[in-house]
């Protein structure tokens, strides 16, 4: 019986997913789990299929035409978990651009059942020099899109106030709640996700973590940060490459989440904040002397068009 399914989504990340994977394999094999790993390819062009079936072969890869997004993706493989006819106990959705430090993955799955009402847990990530990130936070509302366009510093900035824990809870060897934790890596009970569902489709990108969370956590499970989990997050590399389109994935995702879950007067308030912060970042980026006029041009339709979500949402 496998203890653990190992998700992975792709796209173009020919030069990431061979450290991600391999660093995978190394922490699996000292961990006693059994697990299969899937990786599910949207469309890459760049060879990304091609090299994990050359240097991986034991990964189960399914290719796809078309692009998935992020939801999507995990979601194809997680049907085919759920179809087992002997499912894993845990899922683990793993960003391509992530390296598992040893013992993670095991950390990750004895604190999911070290818990009786833990659903989801998530590692303690680190950027590429080796400095800390936060992989959790609070729910999001005005006031994190608050401190985004009107920006705050010292506590307020890394305080509640921004959706952030206190880094002394990271620091401590005890795992911690917390009300959602980074896709980049999320371990689930297999019980969960048959009672909750998976990502809703309706998120190409951004936010479908959170939304899921939240309905983890309304169903009445916990979500916990694990400090001794250790993986490194190269941040954004996997989705940096088209960012005006990302902006606009980012905000569409974000508008559903405060539609479905915040009172209509922080809609209204966060709807105007949204205007008023991209009329900001349009005349800062006409303002930007390093940028060429494409990409001034890309940037400032990105941001008009999110303005005018904004108002008619």
């Amino acid at each position: 019986m496998l203890d653990i399914a190992v998700v992975i989504v792709t796209w173009n990340v020919r030069d990431l997913i061979i450290n991600c994977l391999r660093s995978l394999y190394d922490d699996l094999a000292d961990s006693g789990l059994q697990a299969q790993v899937y990786v599910v390819d949207s469309a890459s062009a760049d060879g990304t299929v091609d090299v994990i079936r050359q240097h991986f072969p034991q990964v189960d890869v399914y290719a796809s035409t078309e692009n998935l997004g992020f939801g999507r993706g995990n979601n194809h493989a997680i049907q085919r978990i759920m179809a087992l006819d002997t499912p894993p106990k845990a899922v683990y959705l793993l960003n391509p651009d992530t390296i598992t430090h040893k013992g993670a993955t095991k950390i990750l799955y004895d604190t999911l059942f070290a818990y009786p009402k833990a659903g989801l847990v998530g590692a303690q990530l680190f950027y590429e020099d080796g400095s800390f990130q936060h992989g959790a936070f609070g729910f999001p509302d005005w006031r994190q899109v608050w401190a985004e366009f009107f920006p705050m510093r010292g506590r307020w900035h890394e305080g509640r106030f921004n959706g952030r824990y206190p880094q002394t809870l990271y620091q401590s060897e005890k795992p911690f709640l917390v009300d959602f934790t980074l896709g980049a890596t999320m371990m689930l009970r297999y019980e969960v996700i048959a009672q909750t569902g998976m990502f809703d489709e309706a998120f190409f990108m951004y936010c479908e973590e959170v939304d899921w969370a939240w309905r983890i956590r309304k169903a009445g499970w916990d979500v916990y940060c694990v400090p001794q989990a250790h993986i490194t997050h190269l941040s954004g590399k996997s989705t940096g490459q088209v960012r005006p389109q990302s902006q606009i994935y980012l905000w569409t995702s974000r508008l559903i989440l405060f539609k479905r879950y915040l009172p209509m007067w922080q809609q209204i308030f966060i709807r105007y904040m949204i205007r008023i912060g991209m009329a900001k970042k349009i005349r800062q980026t006409q303002a930007d002397t390093a940028l060429s006029s494409d990409q001034k041009m890309a940037l400032i339709h990105a941001y008009q068009t999110i303005q005018r979500m904004a108002k008619s949402s």
